[in-house]
């Protein structure tokens, strides 16, 4: 990667951040507009952002800058506030910034001249002054070299105009208005005014090249501990595993992310959502510090956004009905984090009306999903599930927000490829919460192997309730299948590759084995659902480095990822999730048929 391209990295990373602060001000700037802070950030955000674009040569950006600058810049100094009217196209404004932001990176050729105009009118009617259109000042191209050059712009000064060399990074931007007198002073500490900060910006390519290495790693010191023996391999092999170990570790927690990084994104969406259904919403946010593997946050980001759309054009009423109901307006729309054993649980939470259960089976029938007779039979837990099918949706009518069909198959989708999953609690008149499980990271996994046949599979150690064996003579046939009884439990018991070619049990097999046949079991859990897994031999725990399946053989949902072991095998990750909601939907369908 050349300089250039280095620069322009570095330019994007900031301007997105400063297109995102730009919409947190304006959300709160709308219910203060007296906020004459508020007014101040924002001219000072655009001030660097205009000069920042001038100095890459970014044109349009630079230009639609420029004009939210003057807007926010005539009400900074008159200290006045936006007319309510004005606050749509601001966040227009906002948007357009976000578009022509990424049109440098893309290309794409984005009209905004329009929307430019819009804010010089609401600039000029402010001002009571007729501005000079934007046309016929100085071609920003023309200011990029007084720009790049001034001493007394302290924003343009923080692009790169000269080589920075490998491995540093440019300081934190300084507030708008500081001289270079104030700049060369010497901080009470003593430290030198031109230190860097502790601070760098590293693309996550990067990071993933890091992990793929320290996958390679762990590969080859297993690999090692297998082939070699002796007291003296031995003790240079426990420390090459203590190395490689907290290497791994730290990896893994370089990747990590406060999730409020996201969260705070979420505030324009739901009040633009709300404004388009006319209800009242309060996003309010809980655990924004507790931290996520990246790669996850980003896999799950859209499914949060259809949570949220879901949760405003479903579930929460108008402020009418609200009032006679006598909840508050606004609503309460609670998006919260939190650890939870080894992995994280965010949950969307809507005091609305809640899931219309017999709407939801009502539907399930009509689609074809379940005959009449079991849909009707199944308990409500079992009926909410289906939401999560491909095209299923109650909606009669199609909005921007809703009634499409698609949606929550997505949700169901994503979570299944990071090892997720979801449970749903609903109570009619009183609201809905979705809490999502996953993982903390992607980059270490606590998994148990196991042997089925010649291949060898993990399991998640947070989906393994206990391991054990069975003899025959403790395990019940019945005309659906297997039942086990253990521990003061009874759970189902299925042969893994039997699941795994959705096949059933033979029986005629099951009745010539012996009595006392013994059998290495795994009983697994989810969301209270138990079944347990016949394999024909126990491993060992282990942390893995999981990989996804390349295409084609990334069509089975059952297996969720690869790994390799030491001594070069292939091992397969098992989507427990999947596994599990396969075995009741058929176990349902079997019943019904019997």
């Amino acid at each position: 990667m050349d300089k250039q391209e280095e620069y322009k990295k570095l330019f994007l990373s900031e301007a997105r951040e400063m297109q995102e602060k730009i919409d947190q001000a304006l959300l709160a700037l709308e219910k203060e507009p007296a906020n004459h802070a508020l007014i101040a950030e924002l001219f000072r955000i655009t001030h660097t952002l205009k000069g920042n674009a001038m100095g890459m040569g970014y044109e349009a950006l630079a230009s639609m800058a420029h004009v939210l600058e003057d807007f926010f810049g005539t009400f900074n100094q008159q200290g006045q506030a936006p007319a309510k009217e004005a606050f749509e196209a601001l966040f227009r404004s906002s948007d357009m910034l976000a578009k022509l932001i990424e049109a440098v990176e893309t290309g794409e050729k984005v009209s905004y001249r329009g929307l430019r105009k819009k804010i010089e009118l609401l600039t000029t009617k402010q001002t009571g002054e007729k501005k000079e259109p934007a046309a016929t000042q100085a071609p920003v191209a023309e200011v990029i070299k007084t720009a790049t050059t001034a001493n007394t712009a302290p924003e343009t000064q923080s692009l790169p105009q000269q080589e920075i060399p490998t491995g540093q990074v440019k300081a934190k931007e300084e507030p708008f208005g500081e001289s270079p007198e104030e700049k060369r002073k010497e901080p009470k500490s003593g430290k030198p005014a031109n230190s860097q900060n502790d601070y760098i910006q590293v693309p996550v390519s990067k990071l993933d090249d890091l992990l793929d290495l320290v996958g390679e790693l762990i590969i080859e010191r297993d690999r090692i501990a297998a082939q070699d023996t002796g007291s003296h391999i031995t003790s240079t092999h426990n420390r090459l595993n203590r190395i490689s170990s907290d290497l791994q570790y730290v990896v893994m927690n370089i990747r990590l992310v406060q999730v409020g990084f996201l969260f705070n994104k979420f505030h324009r969406l739901v009040r633009d959502a709300a404004m388009q259904e006319g209800k009242e919403v309060a996003l309010v946010l809980k655990g924004t510090d507790t931290e996520i593997d990246r790669n996850i946050l980003q896999v799950i980001s859209d499914s949060l956004v259809h949570l949220l759309r879901n949760a405003i054009s479903h579930g929460i009423e108008d402020a009418a009905t609200r009032s006679a109901q006598q909840k508050p307006n606004p609503s309460p729309l609670v998006l919260e984090a939190a650890n939870e054993g080894q992995g994280v649980r965010i949950s969307i939470s809507d005091d609305g009306r809640g899931m219309n259960v017999d709407r939801i089976r009502q539907r399930v029938i009509e689609k074809g999903l379940l005959p009449a007779s079991l849909a009707r039979e199944l308990p409500d837990e079992q009926i909410i599930s289906y939401i999560f099918e491909p095209g299923f949706s109650t909606s009669e009518a199609v909005t921007s927000l809703s009634g499409r069909g698609v949606g929550m198959d997505v949700v169901k989708s994503a979570l299944d490829r990071v090892g997720g999953q979801i449970e749903v609690q609903s109570v009619p008149g009183k609201g809905t919460t979705m809490h999502l499980f996953m993982p903390a990271s992607m980059a270490v996994k606590s998994v148990l192997l196991f042997e089925m046949g010649r291949q060898i599979y993990a399991i998640p150690l947070a989906a393994t309730d206990y391991v054990t064996s069975l003899y025959k003579n403790q395990v019940i046939e019945m005309h659906s299948g297997l039942v086990a009884h253990h521990q003061n439990q009874s759970f189902s018991l299925f042969y893994f590759d039997d699941i795994l070619r959705q096949k059933n049990y033979h029986s005629a097999h099951w009745k010539a084995l012996h009595p006392e046949t013994e059998f290495q079991v795994i009983v697994v859990q989810l969301r209270n659902k138990r079944i347990g897994l016949i394999v024909d031999k126990m491993l060992q725990q282990k942390e893995i480095v999981e990989k996804p399946l390349a295409k084609p053989v990334d069509h089975n949902e059952l297996i969720n990822g690869v790994t390799i072991l030491g001594d070069g095998q292939i091992c397969l990750v098992v989507n427990i999730s999947a596994m599990i909601n396969q075995v009741f939907r058929q176990q349902a369908r079997q019943a019904h048929l019997s």
